[in-house]
């Protein structure tokens, strides 16, 4: 089967405009027609974005029947964090704390997602929506985080697995922890004419200049194409721009992680 996957940090909805507009970002959402969309700094009941449940509305304006969300920081009023839309049952949920010493809180959430549409077994696949921190030592131990928690850990690696978001990774220190430590591949590298492995740039999102923005995947999947977004209101209405990713799932995986 093929699905398409959209990572998209959605700075709250506010754009570089300084103009708050779900109505921008649900737009852009809707015409990149994913079925499984990963959003990061999504607010709940925060101030600056109406107060709105951020996740719902998008869910509800891009019409994605099922939603997860993972809150990683309190704000005076309200929330913000990660949140996965899916055209598919999610049919398991965590947050994984990610938060590294006095640093800003950070989390990763995790979704189960069925992707058999007939019913007739259970396709699953693992997704990990992350939002790493600014220094490379703290992306370092966050990966580690995840690696050992038991969302990740108890994953046959011979499963469908997504792990995708906004890494902040700027020189791709991380790359080498996913593709040689955990047998990852990732979907967003371009291979360069002296074969060197560049990320797609998506930050800023007004004239990219950092590959921030990645998918990794592994357990029988392909990428079969990866591009950042070329809508024309997608340059201010946040400051990343959305990655785009289309999966041929190559054989039928069952995870038996059911953690929610």
């Amino acid at each position: 089967m093929i699905f398409k996957l959209v990572t998209y940090n959605i700075h709250r909805a506010i754009g570089l405009d300084r103009r708050f507009s779900p109505e921008r970002i649900a737009d852009i959402i809707n015409t990149l027609n994913a079925d499984i969309v990963m959003l990061q700094e999504v607010d709940y009941g925060v101030p600056r974005s109406n107060e709105l449940d951020l996740a719902a509305t998008l869910a509800d304006m891009c019409d994605y029947p099922y939603q997860a969300t993972g809150y990683n920081v309190s704000l005076k009023k309200g929330y913000y964090g990660n949140a996965t839309l899916s055209r598919f049952p999610i049919v398991g949920e965590t947050n994984i704390d990610l938060t590294v010493d006095n640093k800003k809180k950070r989390g990763c959430q995790h979704t189960l997602i069925d992707l058999d549409e007939s019913r007739n077994e259970r396709l699953m696949l693992d997704v990990f929506n992350l939002h790493l921190g600014l220094s490379a030592k703290e992306r370092q131990k966050q990966a580690g985080i995840l690696f050992k928690s038991p969302e990740f850990s108890n994953i046959n690696p011979d499963y469908p697995c997504i792990v995708g978001g906004d890494f902040n990774d700027w020189r791709s220190l991380l790359r080498a922890l996913f593709i040689i430590g955990r047998d990852f591949q990732c979907a967003t590298d371009r291979t360069t004419i002296r074969g060197n492995e560049k990320a797609i740039k998506t930050y800023p999102s007004f004239s990219p200049r950092g590959g921030l923005d990645r998918v990794y995947y592994r357990g029988g999947l392909k990428a079969l194409n990866a591009h950042r977004s070329k809508i024309k209101t997608a340059k201010i209405a946040s400051d990343h721009l959305p990655i785009v990713v289309t999966f041929e799932l190559m054989k039928n995986g069952e995870s038996h992680n059911t953690s929610g």
